[in-house]
């Protein structure tokens, strides 16, 4: 049975959703204006080619103080060569295994030492191996959590601190529509792409009830991708959906970033299958949620 209490919680969560339709609306027709990434020190992971190297290309002519992680070296020279000939100005290239936790935190030590505080993070750096559930090796689905997932987790933990400090930053995740809807083959690279999504919106979660407003999150969920990771896959697509080159996706990217939007999702058809995040912070207001988490597991940890 409805009580006045519940009646009342109902007419306020309505009135979040009408004002969640009118803020679309207002953003649909006067967009936010782009950011400036002057001054801005980024961070790719992933960086010596495909997406990585064309997001760094993009980058280049911007101002912004660029940080190269890849664990191929000569791939990471040539996407540093390309890029200065592109205008960027400082240029530092790592080698960094990012599947190995050790080699993120020392790598991240030497970042901030020699270069200062990232305040971008694209975390792109990803395996695809494209086998059967049955015949992927288990050191083989470790280290697709590894390199797609976990890196993430690492690279977080060491850059977000300086960003919730200052209050300004932006974390950028690099998941794949198969992280909406589980794909074929993929069950290791699909399962990774999930806990990405879902530890972004989380994470999210926690900035927005913290009140870190000045720091930005977006999440990439691109159907495939004309790289090294994926071949072969035009004459095989179930879907009949587009398989994107780099370059385009790169430039999506870079807008999503500019305009900071949560959720990129291309192509726009999938938008169905991602749950909104805003919808998540609606019911978190309507239901207190996010101060009962906080009550519960503090009283676990007592416990």
């Amino acid at each position: 049975m409805f009580n006045f209490r519940s009646i009342l919680k109902i007419l306020q969560f309505l009135k979040l959703l009408i004002l969640l339709g009118f803020e679309n609306l207002f953003l649909l027709i006067f967009p936010p204006r782009k950011k400036n990434f002057v001054g801005e020190i980024v961070l790719i992971t992933g960086s010596a080619n495909g997406i990585g190297r064309q997001i760094a290309l993009n980058f280049a002519p911007l101002g912004a103080t660029l940080v190269l992680w890849d664990i191929d070296d000569e791939g990471n020279k040539e996407t540093s060569k390309l890029v200065q000939k592109n205008g960027a100005t400082r240029v530092f290239a790592y080698h960094c295994d990012c599947s190995n936790r050790e080699e993120v935190y020392e790598q991240a030590d030497k970042v901030r030492s020699e270069v200062g505080d990232v305040t971008i993070l694209i975390n792109n750096a990803g395996i695809l191996f494209g086998k059967k559930f049955c015949d992927i090796p288990d050191a083989d689905f470790e280290k697709t959590l590894r390199v797609n997932f976990l890196s993430q987790v690492w690279t977080c933990k060491a850059f977000l601190p300086a960003m919730i400090t200052w209050n300004r930053g932006h974390l950028v995740s690099m998941a794949s529509s198969a992280g909406l809807l589980g794909v074929y083959r993929m069950s290791d690279y699909a399962g990774s792409k999930y806990a990405i999504i879902g530890m972004m919106e989380a994470l999210h979660s926690e900035l927005y009830h913290a009140g870190k407003h000045g720091i930005k999150t977006t999440v990439i969920c691109p159907y495939f991708v004309n790289t090294e990771l994926v071949k072969g896959l035009q004459s095989q697509n179930p879907l009949c959906l587009p398989v994107y080159e780099a370059e385009y996706v790169a430039s999506k990217i870079m807008d999503a970033i500019q305009k900071e939007k949560f959720y990129l999702i291309m192509p726009p058809t999938l938008h169905f299958l991602a749950f909104k995040t805003k919808m998540v912070l609606l019911f978190e207001s309507w239901f207190k949620s996010a101060n009962s988490l906080d009550k519960a597991f503090g009283q676990k940890k007592k416990d």
